[in-house]
């Protein structure tokens, strides 16, 4: 068996290629990132992904597999019943999920989850919605400077997402808002896999700008994972990101 000394395990975000079997249940019959934009683009400048095999597992567009991989590629299915990051990076470390986290894309939270946030961080939540982070802050940015809102959204995911000006909202005072809603989002039937610290700057639409102050809330693993047990073994263990 060979042994190694280091092991990297890289994560292309929402890099799809190709559906689940089950894909339709949560909404995504027909997904297919990668080939989608093969076929949209023609050709794409990956040379390294295409030298690891990448073309040679999901053909696209004009573009073709090399003759020698210098890479092991191969397409694995997720078991666990869920479809949202959490779920997915806690399988790939050991963890099948059997109950997906709950998600609030077509409802927004609940008046009375919503309303205990506004009590205990003393702003007005304004959003609640499913929204792209990017469109809600061109949409509400301006309404939460000038009236002391908060804006709060989901998405497809099981998440929260907590938006706050830096300059006028405060990342301090932000951050404490997301630790207040980690611990109500607690309860079973408001549990999140996700609460997003999402901070922004800027005074006016078409000025606002994410930051890189962005801060992850999520729930512990709800077991040991491959993690837990390089550390067992004494080797170091580096995570880099939102996981």
């Amino acid at each position: 068996m060979e042994t190694y000394k280091r092991v990297f395990v890289i994560v292309l975000d929402s890099l799809g290629i190709g559906a689940m079997p089950d894909s339709e249940k949560f909404g995504d019959k027909g997904v297919d990132t990668f080939g989608h934009i093969l076929d949209k683009m023609g050709t794409l400048d990956i040379p390294n992904l295409q030298k690891l095999g990448m073309l040679n597992l999901h053909k696209g567009g004009t573009m073709e597999g090399v003759e020698n991989p210098i890479g092991r590629y191969m397409r694995i299915g997720e078991t666990s019943n869920g479809k949202d990051t959490m779920t997915g990076h806690w399988e790939m470390m050991g963890i099948y999920t059997q109950k997906p986290f709950i998600t609030f894309t077509e409802t927004g939270f609940p008046k009375e989850l919503i309303d205990e946030l506004e009590k205990r961080c003393g702003k007005r939540v304004i959003g609640n919605k499913s929204a792209s982070g990017t469109e809600i802050i061109e949409e509400l940015g301006e309404e939460e400077i000038n009236t002391g809102a908060m804006i709060v959204y989901t998405s497809a995911d099981s998440v929260m997402q907590i938006c706050g000006n830096e300059e006028t909202f405060d990342l301090a005072n932000l951050y404490r808002c997301c630790e207040i809603a980690r611990e109500l989002t607690m309860k079973d039937e408001w549990r999140v896999g996700r609460v997003i610290a999402r901070p922004y700057v800027g005074k006016k639409k078409g000025e606002f700008k994410r930051t890189s102050n962005r801060h992850d809330y999520a729930l512990k693993p709800t077991g040991r994972t491959a993690l837990n047990a390089l550390k067992d073994a004494g080797l170091d263990v580096i995570g880099v990101g939102k996981i």
